[in-house]
């Protein structure tokens, strides 16, 4: 792991531990016939999802918010590639895509057999995926960050903690206080069970989801980090350690979850 430094994190160390989480979200939703997943155009989840099909022999069907647009994206094109089938609902029906009635609607096309996951692929499954990330880390250390968008690496990592270390993770989505009660529901729908060594970090949206300002741009310039998510968690960290609320001494991982190309994961 590289070591970020700053003079503003005082005696407070960063290790940069770059993890792509999509395929441990992953790693236990595979061996199923068929998958049916939900993305923007852009999304992150939606290109894993066809590269896990491709590699495991998975048919796979990727729901996409919007209407069809010719030609695909680059996003879409490579999950095209990988042979899965791109379809598509308006964005009221999108918003109703969780209900029951939705859910049936998408089983009677697509069959009874289809195994739907949740758009950014957070349930139990992927907990438990991520919870073995913090028995790889190489580093002593006290804190993992890591950016929280549905909150089920959040939910991982905290679960699979030794005793004494805690987790932070950092909202890249505006009004996020319902994160708090998501990432305890992934836990008890993962394991029975909830952890106390956790907390969710508001502050830092910067206006939203896939939003920025002057001050952040000029950060992730300084530092090359992807934008959406990456960046706004360092920034965090660092203003943080300049307010004093890392102990002098502190040893943070931070989660790298992408590089400054990666694709907007909508």
């Amino acid at each position: 792991m590289e070591e970020l430094l700053d003079p503003g994190l005082g005696q407070v160390r960063v290790f940069l531990m770059h993890d792509d989480n999509k395929p441990r979200k992953l790693k236990y939703n595979l061996g199923h016939r068929r998958l049916l997943t939900f993305g923007g155009a852009y999304s992150n989840h939606i290109r894993a999802v066809a590269e896990a099909g491709a590699r495991h022999g998975i048919e796979t069907i990727g729901v996409i918010r919007g209407e069809e647009r010719l030609p695909l994206n680059p996003s879409l094109a490579h999950a095209a590639a990988c042979g899965m089938t791109i379809t598509y609902l308006d964005r009221a029906a999108y918003r109703l895509k969780h209900t029951d009635e939705s859910l049936a609607a998408l089983r009677a096309r697509w069959g009874d057999d289809v195994v739907i996951l949740p758009e950014g692929g957070s349930n139990a499954a992927a907990v438990r995926g991520c919870a073995e990330l913090p028995g790889e880390i190489t580093e002593d250390y006290d804190v993992v960050c890591c950016p929280v968008g549905t909150g089920g690496t959040l939910a991982g990592i905290s679960a699979g903690l030794p005793e004494g270390r805690r987790a932070l993770g950092f909202a890249v989505l505006k009004g996020a206080s319902f994160l708090e009660g998501e990432v305890a529901r992934l836990q008890r729908e993962a394991y029975g069970r909830t952890w106390a060594n956790w907390s969710v970090n508001l502050d830092y949206h910067f206006g939203g989801y896939a939003k920025s300002t002057p001050v952040l741009d000029g950060f992730i310039a300084k530092y090359r980090v992807e934008g959406i998510y990456v960046a706004k968690m360092l920034y965090g960290i660092l203003d943080l350690a300049r307010q004093g609320a890392f102990a002098p001494g502190t040893r943070v991982v931070a989660i790298v979850t992408g590089q400054p190309s990666t694709f907007v994961a909508e």
